[in-house]
């Protein structure tokens, strides 16, 4: 069957999804939703089976008014819930956020609160939910360390902990990271619900946005977003760094195979061990394409590589992925200017098999 890339305007139900082959992209959240600026988003399945979104919006980055919002699709149903503000600090405008339901059914969400005019004075904090997100706790802090940011959700580990990626900004430029900010990890004991703090990850122009998997019970690997300025530079790729004791310390960051423009990237491990990677598949132009690859040997190679957003003039940015109980694989990510939040449903095989010359 010929590939099919659907677009759809509106709201529209998983079921559209007619081959294996087929990628579907809904549009969720556009600027008819209050808050012209919606960014990053995140996504998580829970329990029951429903998908929940959050991203955080206002008039605009850095603006004073900014919440984290989240959305619903009940399992069985084709309409997305209207955004609510889930998370909101008083007189303090907040910063991307992450949803993740944990295997004991408490789904949590992490965000960042800004205390300056720039993100090198946020802090993480967090929300816990024992209802499948429909009613919150307080709000606590996770890190008070000035400039500590989080983008993606944990992963578990193979002895039951919580590993969250993190990063520390630094710089007072709004346009650009300095050299030394940092990618790192929080590690959380299942067991005495206490996190620490892994080793941080460096790199020469900086890096950040960590997106870890585990390949094996000690050896783990990261990918990180390139830091610096938002020039072209065809020297740009993706950072990577390993961890062969468990999560606890990392490599030095370095160059991977992957070009990238400054932007963030996601890694998963996928239900049958296959590793997959969804980056901006340049470094000399804008956040587009979004691509996806595929490693079937454990992060040796990637010959599976498709374009699943390749819309010139606009961009794909932030993209976070999962894989939902039935195969599936979403990818959420905001387009038109951090205007349109979007959310991306394929299977495996819509990947497999393709190359990008």
């Amino acid at each position: 069957m010929r590939n099919l890339i659907v677009i759809l305007l509106g709201l529209a139900p998983l079921a559209s999804v007619r081959a294996a082959d087929d990628i579907v992209i809904e549009r969720l959240f556009g600027p008819e939703v209050p808050g012209k600026y919606k960014h990053p988003p995140s996504i998580t399945e829970l329990d029951n089976g429903d998908l929940y979104v959050v991203y955080y919006g206002g008039a605009g980055e850095y603006a004073s008014d900014t919440a984290v919002y989240g959305s619903r699709l009940a399992k069985g149903t084709s309409q997305w819930s209207r955004p609510a503000i889930i998370a909101d600090t008083p007189n303090r405008s907040e910063g991307n956020a992450a949803i993740w339901q944990a295997p004991d059914a408490v789904v949590w969400l992490f965000y960042v609160t800004n205390y300056g005019p720039t993100w090198s004075s946020s802090r993480i904090k967090y929300k816990l939910s024992t209802d499948r997100a429909q009613t919150w706790s307080d709000s606590d802090v996770l890190a008070f360390d000035q400039g500590s940011m989080v983008r993606g959700r944990p992963i578990v580990l193979g002895d039951g902990d919580y590993l969250l990626p993190v990063y520390h900004e630094t710089g007072e430029d709004r346009e650009k990271t300095a050299a030394d900010t940092c990618s790192f990890f929080f590690r959380y004991n299942h067991e005495t619900k206490e996190w620490t703090e892994s080793q941080r990850i460096f790199s020469p122009q900086g890096n950040l946005q960590p997106a870890p998997a585990q390949i094996s019970d000690n050896f783990l690997v990261a990918y990180c977003r390139p830091g610096g300025d938002f020039e072209s530079n065809p020297n740009r790729f993706v950072i990577r760094s390993e961890s062969h004791d468990g999560g606890h310390t990392w490599t030095k960051g370095e160059k991977s195979q992957f070009p990238n423009p400054n932007s963030a990237v996601d890694f998963i491990k996928l239900q049958n061990g296959h590793l997959l990677l969804v980056y901006n598949d340049t470094n000399v132009g804008d956040r587009m394409p979004l691509t996806v690859a595929i490693s079937t040997d454990n992060d040796k190679t990637y010959p599976h590589r498709r374009n699943i957003v390749n819309k010139p003039g606009d961009t794909a940015a932030y993209p976070v992925a999962i894989q939902t109980r039935d195969g599936k694989i979403h990818v959420v990510y905001t387009s038109e200017d951090r205007q349109v939040v979007n959310h991306a449903i394929f299977a495996e095989s819509a990947i497999l098999g393709h190359t990008i010359k």
